[in-house]
């Protein structure tokens, strides 16, 4: 049974993850597969297992040859090819050539990409490909994790945990997963609300202030967590994942912090214009990989905050890394409740209704 999972006879597609665009540069990832569309349908534990089994276990298809096409708003239309990876990938990093302005409001745009027939092998065919415009009044970004952050995985490391809570995570559909309490309020004060957002849209719908997502999940769950992130009415936008492989590198909160560090970096010197709001919990290490990047990048930082899940005190890494924060002046908060965490939000002029409240008074004064 398992061997079908990985049938040849399935249809190869290009599925397309979100990317986002700066003013010079596009960014995006791709991943050839042998695989059907995902229907997350299965109300019972038999089929759940089976549909989460075939996200972990894919078939993917190197040797693929994908176009991408983007057109600017300036007329211009820019063209890029690369080949899929032994891992099934196409990563695309895509100079725009002449400056093209982001623009004033955050928003998503649209890429076509493509490939080619090869008789015996695969078929041809195209789709859309989704990208995040931060916008120019935007001011503040926000770059989150997700296990724990957003979506409840009762799993924080201990082997009770892990046996506890295994069938959640390999069996449940994403509108049953539990969403962290208080989650959709606090990043909808953070991020904003989208105009007209519909929760289940196959169109992302922007919120003011740009989401970016890191996670250690395998790039396998890219559809679970939009769907999961749709049904609870979170804020979308690219999401930096992980390819699983058994080496030091990509398994244990070593290559976590290293995988998250990185990926925020690279979201940061692409928008210089932004600060930006890094969201995290405790179960692995964020505090440690966000000190990191405080350390590095302090003037660009907005606020931490940092969602206690474990009973156990910082280490000392986590303790070094809260004083780092704290003695740079950037706004922390550390805490279980995200209401508190939204009271926060106000209180240093963090949360976009505030921020409306802010700029109406100022606006009044100048008039008086």
């Amino acid at each position: 049974m398992v061997l079908d999972l990985f049938s040849p006879r399935a249809p190869m597609r290009v599925q397309p993850f979100y990317g986002f665009r700066t003013s010079s540069h596009l960014h995006l990832t791709a991943r050839a597969l042998r695989a059907e569309e995902t229907s997350f349908d299965s109300r019972n534990f038999l089929g759940g297992f089976r549909t989460m089994l075939r996200q972990y276990l894919s078939h993917e298809v190197g040797g693929v040859d994908v176009a991408l096409e983007f057109e600017t708003g300036d007329g211009r239309t820019v063209r890029s090819e690369v080949t899929t990876d032994s891992e099934g990938f196409a990563r695309f990093e895509v100079p725009l050539g002449e400056r093209y302005d982001l623009p004033l409001k955050t928003g998503w745009e649209r890429a076509r990409i493509s490939w080619s027939e090869v008789p015996g092998k695969h078929e041809g065919g195209e789709t859309d490909a989704h990208l995040l415009a931060p916008g120019r009044e935007a001011g503040i970004g926000v770059i989150s994790d997700i296990d724990d952050t957003i979506l409840e995985t009762g799993i924080t490391g201990n082997v009770k945990a892990i046996a506890r809570n295994w069938k959640r995570v390999m069996a449940q559909m994403p509108d049953a997963r539990e969403i962290v309490p208080g989650a959709e309020e606090f990043y909808g004060a953070l991020g904003g609300l989208a105009d007209g957002e519909e929760r289940n849209s196959t169109i992302p719908q922007a919120r003011p202030r740009p989401v970016f997502y890191v996670s250690s999940s395998p790039w396998n769950l890219f559809t679970y967590l939009v769907t999961f992130k749709r049904t609870r009415g979170m804020p979308l936008g690219p999401i930096m994942l992980r390819d699983w492989g058994l080496n030091r590198t990509t398994l244990g909160s070593e290559g976590h912090g290293s995988h998250k560090t990185s990926a925020i970096r690279r979201i940061i010197t692409g928008f210089p214009e932004l600060k930006f709001a890094l969201v995290g919990d405790d179960t692995q290490k964020d505090l440690v990989a966000f000190g990191e990047i405080v350390a590095a990048h302090r003037d660009r930082v907005a606020a931490v905050f940092i969602r206690r899940i474990s009973e156990e005190a910082p280490d000392e890494k986590e303790q070094a890394a809260k004083a780092l924060i704290e003695g740079a002046g950037v706004p922390f908060w550390m805490g279980a409740d995200y209401n508190a965490a939204r009271d926060f939000l106000a209180e240093a002029g963090l949360e976009m209704d505030a921020r409306v409240e802010n700029l109406v008074k100022a606006t009044a004064e100048g008039e008086t």
